[in-house]
Order: C-alpha cells, then sequence, then structure tokens
C-alpha cells in the first residue's frame, strides 16, 4: 500500500471549502472527476459509515474515523458494495481494507491549503494522481466562487 498527497491552495475560508468537499450537492461535482454520477449515503457524523456510491450500485464502504468541521476528515475504508450492498471482506479486498482516506485544510492568510492523503493499491496509483488533482481543482473553483 502506497499512501499518495495531493495539494491545493484555496482562497476562501474554511467554512466554505468544508461545505464544498462534503455537501451533498457539491460533493457530487467534483467526485464527478473519479466517476460521473458518484454520490454518498451518510449522515457526515465522526464514527458513521458512509457509502461511496457509482450510479450502477457500486461503490464502497467506510467509516468516518475523524471529524474535526472546517479542518479534518478522515475515512477508513473498509470493504466493497455491489448491488447496493455490503459485501464480506474477501482476500482481494483484505489487500486494501482498513486504508485510509483525509482531508486536512489549513488556513494561511486569506488562503486555505488542502491536503488530501490516499492509501491505494499499486493498480490505482496512476489512476488517482491522473484524477486526484482534477478533483480539487473543481473543489478549488467551486470554493472560490461568488456568493
Amino acid at each position: 500500500m502506497e499512501t499518495l498527497e495531493f495539494k491545493i491552495r484555496i482562497k476562501a475560508p474554511a467554512e466554505k471549502v468544508w461545505s464544498v468537499l462534503w455537501n451533498d450537492e457539491t460533493y457530487k461535482k467534483w467526485t464527478g472527476v473519479f466517476c460521473e454520477g458518484s454520490y454518498t449515503i451518510t449522515d457526515w457524523n465522526q464514527g458513521d459509515k458512509v457509502h461511496f456510491m457509482s450510479p450502477n450500485g457500486e461503490g464502497m464502504y467506510s467509516i468516518i474515523e475523524t471529524k474535526i468541521p472546517n479542518e479534518y476528515m478522515a475515512f477508513k475504508h473498509l470493504g466493497e458494495i455491489k448491488d447496493f450492498k455490503e459485501l464480506p471482506i474477501t482476500e482481494e479486498t483484505k489487500k486494501w481494507s482498513g486504508s485510509m482516506e483525509t482531508y486536512r485544510l489549513t488556513p494561511d492568510d486569506e488562503f486555505i491549503d488542502l491536503v488530501a492523503q490516499v492509501d491505494t493499491v499499486e493498480k490505482y496509483i496512476d489512476y488517482f494522481k491522473g484524477v486526484f488533482p482534477k478533483g480539487l481543482e473543481v473543489v478549488k473553483e467551486l470554493s472560490e466562487e461568488r456568493e
């Protein structure tokens, strides 16, 4: 497993960036670069389960391990979803089950430094290196929009 890190500097308050990241409507916009039509099923509370879904009923389930509003969100990925149902852990899933994905917002004057880290298995490294920066660019654009 390798941890990849992606950073972007956003000229917006932390509250705005946080809202763009986790509000249903804007979440769908920035994660669309990973999978068009992706969405979540969650209450966004620490300790809650999250279903990261694609429109065809596939995805993965995770736990919100840590949530510090406007500062830090950490997901622990657990297993796969097929046909809208959580699957038992398999040998293949064990290779990545327990992997982490985190988002940290650090204020710096009028900017927020957003750092995303994701643990991934080798076969997804190039994919994430290609799409993650695009997703963060969308977060930046949405966060910097005037109300």
